[in-house]
């Protein structure tokens, strides 16, 4: 009998921690939505944007001092930006304006687009060409979430549901920038990069819209913003970047798939919002596309 050989172990055991590192940051990511839902009822938007911004960058440069991480080379700087664009400003942004019309479980939804995006801006970035099958997966999708849209009566918040696809555009761009950059510069430190390079913009922002006065200001809320600051924004990244390094950015990245069913299961016991069926069936034929999209894009 043929013995499996032990050069395989290191490889199996580094597979494993990834997908373990790639879970929990899924776990923390479906934690931003609600939390977001929270935090908007009582913070300006934008103020919550360039507030969780400014606070995941002060932490991420005593990191990189820390650990005296090197200076990113000038030739990746512009993939820092757009990952700052995607995923420090962006989708934070847009999620919060979004979620001042629609609820929670209504936006999460909208996430199950997020791999396929993630994936459809991998293929550009790549050039690789995909089976004609994967643009199929890819337009289904897309049909089942505009469909809910109407459904659910699109004319009373479109505005809303403009802002989500326009999120998960954005976050994709991100997601794939970052996921390039991390073979060359490291997992972790590329949102840290990300988050230091736009921090300065970020601090005067804070200040300038900062609210005049806190009084009133309930517990959950400033939990909320501690929660999308510290987790959602840096140490979510941290496990997440880490895992697609260790078990790969095709096999990890997979994981995202779960993120809409947690998210549910979060708007639902914390925020005690209503899923419908009809939503949660959604979610599912949504998350089927984007699995089959991703399997055909090889």
């Amino acid at each position: 009998m043929e013995r499996a050989s032990p050069l395989n172990t290191p490889a199996i055991a580094s597979s494993a921690r990834g997908w373990l590192n790639g879970f929990i940051g899924v776990l923390i990511f479906s934690g931003s939505l609600p939390a977001t839902r929270v935090a908007v009822l009582e913070f300006n938007p934008v103020f919550l944007t360039v507030a969780r911004a400014s606070i995941a960058g002060v932490l991420a440069l005593c990191l990189l001092l820390l650990f005296r991480e090197k200076r990113p080379a000038r030739s990746q700087l512009l993939s820092l930006v757009v990952v700052a664009i995607g995923v420090v400003l962006g989708f934070p942004l847009l999620t919060a304006l979004a979620l001042q019309y629609v609820t929670s479980a209504h936006s999460i939804v909208f996430l199950g687009l997020l791999p396929l995006a993630t994936a459809v801006f991998g293929v550009l970035r790549g050039g690789e060409r995909p089976r004609p099958v994967f643009w199929f997966f890819s337009v289904l999708g897309s049909l089942l979430v505009v469909g809910f849209a109407v459904s659910q009566g699109l004319s009373a918040s479109p505005r809303g549901d403009l802002l989500m696809l326009l999120a998960v555009l954005v976050c994709g761009l991100g997601y794939a920038e970052g996921a390039k950059l991390s073979r060359t510069l490291g997992g972790w430190q590329v949102i840290s990069w990300a988050l230091v390079l736009s921090l300065p913009v970020m601090l005067v922002l804070t200040g300038l819209l900062a609210p005049a006065s806190f009084t009133g200001i309930s517990t959950p809320a400033w939990l909320s913003l501690a929660y999308v600051s510290l987790f959602s924004m840096l140490i979510g990244f941290v496990f997440w970047y880490r895992g697609l390094a260790q078990g790969g950015i095709a096999a990890v990245g997979q994981l995202q798939l779960l993120q809409p069913f947690f998210g549910l299961a979060l708007a639902a016991t914390l925020l005690h919002e209503h899923v419908s069926l009809g939503m949660l069936g959604v979610t599912v034929a949504v998350i089927l596309c984007v699995a089959g999209a991703r399997k055909c894009s090889r």
